[in-house]
């Protein structure tokens, strides 16, 4: 009872009430919020001081960056009453124009994201890019059972299904940029493999069938999803009852560049942070161990994590 009245007292502000209807639907950067209220960052850093407090919102560091969002283990009568503040204000002109803001955000972390990818399209086997070491990729390759049928979320060009088709009974690649589905396709189709497929989509809505698939691999694509755990939700929902999910990502780092360079939303991930993502989607035997340490600087460290959807 006495966290309803603390959360009656929290939404008695305007300014706070457009704070958290905006972190119903996403979690945001300061920054991000700061452009969406049109408002000075003091006013908004104090406003969010006051809801941590409270114990409303949450803060996550991902390297100088801080996001908030609603606390996953927020009291449903605190949930409710900031949901009935939202909606009871929801059709006032601030409102609507937050929301308006927040999609053209959105968008924009999208585009980035997508034109990054359409620019290295068929480069990506020629740069460095962060954890695609080849001994990290044989890790993974190892772990392959042929005759299979594979989905490669976030795969890019395809470099590792354009192995993997070799021996696999189908494989499915699934990338959001046009590009890079192009350029893969047209690789799959000079290199003779029928039995590689691509698709334009993204990894937290991933556009095949449930329990369609053996094994599910995100490689180095889980620090571009918004979501990471919706993505790793849609890996666990595609594969069938029995099947693996396998993911190489970059542990937690602090090369803020590579937001810059390679376009990416997370710092990486600590290994308990990667086996929860797993672990909460329903995987078991869940394992997370690093395969690699890069020499060059800034010394980038690959996990593996892998995870079988429990059988019928």
């Amino acid at each position: 009872m006495k966290a309803s009245w603390e959360t009656l007292k929290i939404l008695s502000d305007p300014t706070r009430v457009r704070l958290l209807a905006l972190l119903l639907h996403e979690e945001l950067s300061v920054a991000e919020l700061q452009e969406i209220l049109g408002m000075a960052q003091s006013r908004i850093s104090s406003q969010l001081s006051l809801l941590r407090k409270a114990g409303v919102v949450e803060d996550r560091r991902d390297g100088k960056r801080a996001y908030y969002s609603l606390p996953a283990s927020l009291e449903p009568r605190q949930l409710a009453l900031i949901r009935a503040a939202c909606d009871a204000v929801a059709g006032q002109p601030e409102l609507a124009e937050d929301n308006e803001n927040l999609g053209r955000v959105l968008a924009r972390r999208r585009a980035q994201s997508e034109s990054y990818f359409n620019l290295i399209a068929g480069k990506l086997g020629k740069h460095h890019c962060p954890g695609r070491s080849w001994e990290a990729i044989g890790h993974l390759a190892l772990r392959l059972t042929p005759a299979i049928t594979i989905a490669d979320l976030g795969a890019g060009e395809g470099l590792i299904s354009q192995l993997l088709a070799r021996r696999a009974e189908r494989v499915w690649c699934i990338d959001n940029s046009p590009r890079m589905v192009e350029v893969g396709t047209e690789l799959a189709a000079k290199n003779g493999l029928a039995n590689l497929s691509y698709k334009l989509g993204d990894i937290e809505d991933v556009p095949l069938p449930a329990a369609s698939v053996d094994l599910a691999i995100l490689s180095q694509a889980l620090h571009h999803a918004q979501h990471p755990q919706k993505a790793v939700d849609e890996a666990f929902r595609i594969l069938r009852p029995g099947g693996r999910l396998l993911v190489l990502d970059l542990k937690a780092h602090t090369f803020e560049k590579a937001r810059e360079l390679y376009a990416d939303v997370w710092l990486g991930f600590k290994e308990n942070v990667l086996h929860g993502f797993l672990k909460k989607a329903g995987f078991q035997q869940v394992e997370v161990s690093v395969v690699s340490r890069e020499t060059i600087e800034p010394n980038f460290e690959t996990l593996l994590a892998s995870g079988a959807k429990p059988a019928a």
